[in-house]
């Protein structure tokens, strides 16, 4: 039977590479985000086992019917994988209290819910799931400007432990990814406008270069896979070392 898998924020970057193993691996895959444009042109490149959805995660009352839909049209759903997401470089004292709760509805809350309601069908359907969490090298050490960001991965990682050990009994594995800096046009934005913090990031990875968004890719489907059967709870940094650089 094929595999179903959703995957979040699938239009572009870490998502779309994402969606590009999966596909290749011959697993039905949706991709949902903001954008159907974007989606559309995803979906035209990744072939006819991609499917998109367009849809805005944070407005979390209608989570529960999307979910609905992808299991009446395709009975089933095998994997998620929560990789939409939102930054913001600000200084700490400069970030408002609206800009703050707008970056944890994206990033935690919006990812909550879905995953709340894949694993309701999972296990009425006793079905061996896999969640897959995205996180950032910004929960793994202090990086100035980007306080919400990192409060938001924090809080992916705990959750990633905490749905392991409650789900995991249950036939359904969560772990996590915890990328370094990946060369997306998120991590663009952030690094060519500032060299200090670029050369920062270049200097304290030992392999010396940027990831590719299908480094993430190779990641997650090998999370998902049967290879990774006895894997759960995990943080995996895919960093060329970064975590551990001097």
């Amino acid at each position: 039977m094929k595999k179903i898998a959703i995957i979040t924020g699938g239009g572009s970057g870490i998502g779309l590479a994402t969606a590009e193993k999966f596909v290749r691996a011959s697993i039905h895959t949706i991709i949902i985000g903001r954008d159907q444009q974007k989606l559309s042109e995803a979906a035209e490149k990744l072939g006819p086992l991609c499917e998109t959805i367009a849809c805005d995660l944070n407005t979390l009352c209608e989570i529960p019917k999307l979910v609905q839909c992808i299991l009446d049209k395709h009975g089933r759903i095998d994997i998620l994988v929560n990789n939409a997401g939102i930054n913001m470089k600000k200084e700490l004292v400069e970030v408002t209290d609206a800009e703050f709760q707008n970056i944890l509805l994206t990033n935690v809350t919006a990812a909550f819910s879905l995953t709340r309601e894949v694993i309701k069908a999972m296990l009425a359907q006793q079905i061996n799931g896999s969640i897959i969490n995205i996180s950032s090298m910004a929960s793994q050490y202090g990086l100035p400007k980007v306080i919400a960001y990192t409060a938001s991965k924090a809080a992916i990682e705990g959750m990633t432990r905490a749905m392991a050990v409650e789900l995991s009994p249950r036939g359904i594995r969560v772990n996590c990814i915890a990328p370094g800096f990946i060369a997306t046009n998120m991590s663009a934005k952030a690094l060519n406008n500032d060299p200090e913090r670029k050369q920062k990031v270049m200097s304290r990875t030992p392999m010396g270069v940027l990831g590719n968004p299908s480094d993430i890719g190779d990641a997650a489907l090998f999370l998902a896979s049967d290879a990774a059967c006895y894997i759960t709870g995990v943080i995996l940094p895919v960093d060329g070392g970064n975590s551990i650089g001097f």
